[in-house]
């Protein structure tokens, strides 16, 4: 069998119906033990040097202080030097914690208030 250029493969994809490509992407996963569709994703995000730049610096934003919310009122205090009215308004009403922090760092806050009880996202 002669070998298909990567240009006869494309032509030849765009003859099928989806659901023809639906099955092929299928038989992909069966024969080779990977999703093709996943890694169509996952290439742009590797080579979108501004997309990842984006996504460096999180802002760590409390949902709900959870029933332990003493504890939460002090990590509040500790990490961003607010006062004890401050954070407990922070604790009581949610909101921002710290903005625009690496994103290990605010992984990090965020594992500490959830082991406290907290509901935390980051965005």
């Amino acid at each position: 069998m002669a070998k298909l250029e990567n240009k006869e493969i494309i032509e030849a994809l765009k003859e099928k119906t989806m659901l023809e490509l639906k099955e092929l992407v299928d038989m992909m996963k069966e024969e080779f033990g990977v999703d093709p569709s996943a890694v169509a994703v996952a290439a742009p995000a590797a080579n979108g040097g501004a997309e990842e730049a984006a996504d460096v610096n999180k802002t760590v934003v409390l949902k709900n202080a959870g029933g332990n919310k003493i504890a939460v009122i002090k990590i509040i205090k500790e990490v961003t030097g607010l006062g004890l009215v401050e954070a407990k308004a922070i604790a009581d009403n949610g909101g921002n914690i710290k903005e625009n922090v690496p994103a290990e760092e605010a992984n990090q806050l965020k594992a500490q208030l959830e082991e406290a009880g907290a509901e935390v996202e980051l965005a």
